[in-house]
C-alpha cells in the first residue's frame, strides 16, 4: 500500500502540472544541447520542495531520461576525459553534499539561481577556459563540478565552461557533457544514500517525470543539427536565464 500512498501525495503536490512541463522544456533542452536539465528545474522545483528532495527527484528522473541517447554519446565523445572529470568529481562531492544538508532553503535557492543566471550570461560575453584542455585541467574541473553539483545540483557550469571555448566539435562537447552529467547523477545518489537522505517520496517524483524527461530529451536530440549550434545555445541560455531569473525567492 505504501506506492499508492506515494502516488496519490506525488499527484497532490503544489504545481506538479507546471513541474511536469519543465521536466519536459528541461529534457528538450538537454536533448539538443547536452545540459541544462538542472539549470532549468532546480529553480522552479526548488519552490515547492525541499532542496535534498529536489535533487533526489532531479538525479532519479536524469539517469533515466537521456539513456537513449547515451549510445550516441560514447560514439561521439571522450570516454577517457569524461572518466578523468568523474573521477574527481566521486572525491569532491562529499564536500559539496556536506555543504547542501548544512545551508538554509532560501541560501540555497538564491544560490541556484545566480549560478544558473551566471553562466549563460558568462559564455555570451566569452568568458570560459581558453587553455588546452590537459589531464591536470579536466581533473581541477571535474573536483570543481563535483562540489557545485553537491552543494547546489549545478555540476554542469564548470564542465561547460571548460569546454565551450575548445576547437573541439560542437557534437563532441555535446556528449561528454551529457556523459557526464550521466556519471555525476549515479555518483550524488550514492553519496546522498551514504549520508542516509534517500527518501522515498521524491525517488517517487522522479519516476513520475521520468515519461516527460525521456519524450523531452528524444525531441531534442531528433531536432539537434550541429549546423545550427549558435541557435541551440542561444535557445538554452535564454530558458535558463528565465528559469533562473523568475525562480529568485525575492519574488515570493
Amino acid at each position: 500500500m505504501l506506492m499508492p500512498d506515494l502516488l496519490r501525495q506525488a499527484v497532490a503536490l503544489d504545481s506538479l502540472g507546471w513541474l511536469l512541463v519543465v521536466v519536459f522544456l528541461a529534457g528538450m533542452v538537454r536533448g539538443f544541447s547536452g545540459f541544462g536539465t538542472a539549470m532549468i528545474f532546480i529553480p522552479f522545483a526548488s519552490k515547492v520542495m525541499e532542496p535534498v528532495s529536489v535533487l533526489i527527484a532531479l538525479t532519479v528522473m536524469d539517469i533515466f531520461g537521456p539513456i537513449p541517447n547515451l549510445p550516441r554519446a560514447w560514439r561521439d565523445g571522450e570516454p577517457a576525459s569524461v572518466a578523468r572529470l568523474g573521477l574527481a568529481t566521486l572525491i569532491s562531492l562529499p564536500l559539496g553534499v556536506y555543504l547542501l544538508l548544512a545551508v538554509p532553503t532560501e541560501v540555497f535557492r538564491y544560490a541556484v539561481s545566480i549560478l544558473a543566471i551566471v553562466v549563460p550570461i558568462s559564455l555570451l560575453a566569452g568568458l570560459r577556459y581558453r587553455g588546452e584542455i590537459t589531464p591536470k585541467v579536466l581533473y581541477a574541473g571535474g573536483a570543481v563540478a563535483g562540489m557545485t553539483g553537491g552543494a547546489v545540483g549545478l555540476p554542469g557550469p564548470p564542465v561547460i565552461m571548460l569546454f565551450a571555448a575548445s576547437t573541439k566539435a560542437v557534437g563532441v562537447i555535446r556528449a561528454n557533457i551529457m556523459m557526464y552529467l550521466f556519471i555525476f547523477d549515479i555518483f550524488l545518489l550514492f553519496w546522498l544514500g551514504v549520508k542516509g537522505q534517500l527518501a522515498v517520496f521524491p525517488v517517487v517524483l522522479g519516476l513520475l517525470f521520468f515519461v516527460p524527461s525521456v519524450a523531452g530529451n528524444v525531441l531534442g536530440a531528433a531536432i539537434f543539427d550541429p549546423a545550427r549550434e549558435k541557435l541551440y545555445r542561444g535557445i538554452a541560455y535564454a530558458v535558463i536565464f528565465t528559469a533562473a531569473l523568475t525562480s529568485l525567492p525575492l519574488w515570493d
